[in-house]
């Protein structure tokens, strides 16, 4: 192993008598280049990174206020809302009571018009009730009349002969007179 490293070294490392030269030992150049290059970068790079920083920091305080002004906004906007759906809210309120109370007296005027209908109705039957009973009574009244009728004319015409019939008709016909004289 030795051989490799020495080889390695060797090969790497000129002699150096005064001149320039590279050194290809990775483990010792490294930190050296990138402490220069880390020193190059800070002392020509400072002013650039910070401008950059400068204007990220703008963009973002530019961002942040614009965030703050469209929260604001936002937050106008929001109450403007609440007041909007509380005044519709209310409405809505006023608006179903009204509605129920509409209701309301659609349901009480429904129930007395049906109330006075049945009513009507009620007086319709017992008027044609009491009509029916009248028109039957009346019939009843003429079938008995009628048959006793026809049962004095039975009785007549059995006990009458012409003579007694024709005295009757004249003393009739006589009270006729009397009456339209």
């Amino acid at each position: 192993m030795k051989n490799v490293t020495d080889s390695f070294l060797s090969l790497g490392h000129w002699p150096s008598a005064g001149s320039f030269g590279f050194n290809t030992d990775i483990l010792a150049t490294n930190p050296i280049n990138l402490s220069v290059v880390i020193g190059v970068l800070i002392f020509f790079g400072k002013g650039v990174l910070s401008d950059l920083l400068d204007n990220r920091k703008q963009r973002i305080l530019n961002t942040i206020r614009n965030s703050e002004d469209l929260s604001r906004g936002a937050v106008e906007q929001l109450e403007k809302a609440r007041a909007r759906l509380r005044k519709v809210e209310i409405e809505a309120a006023q608006y179903r009571v009204n509605q129920y109370s509409a209701i309301e007296r659609d349901r009480l005027n429904l129930l007395n018009s049906i109330y006075t209908t049945l009513e009507q109705q009620e007086n319709n039957n017992n008027e044609t009730l009491r009509f029916e009973q009248q028109r039957a009574i009346n019939q009843v009244q003429q079938w008995v009349l009628q048959q006793a009728l026809q049962g004095a004319l039975g009785t007549l015409n059995s006990c009458l002969n012409n003579e007694l019939h024709l005295r009757t008709i004249s003393v009739n016909i006589g009270a006729m007179k009397e009456i339209t004289d």
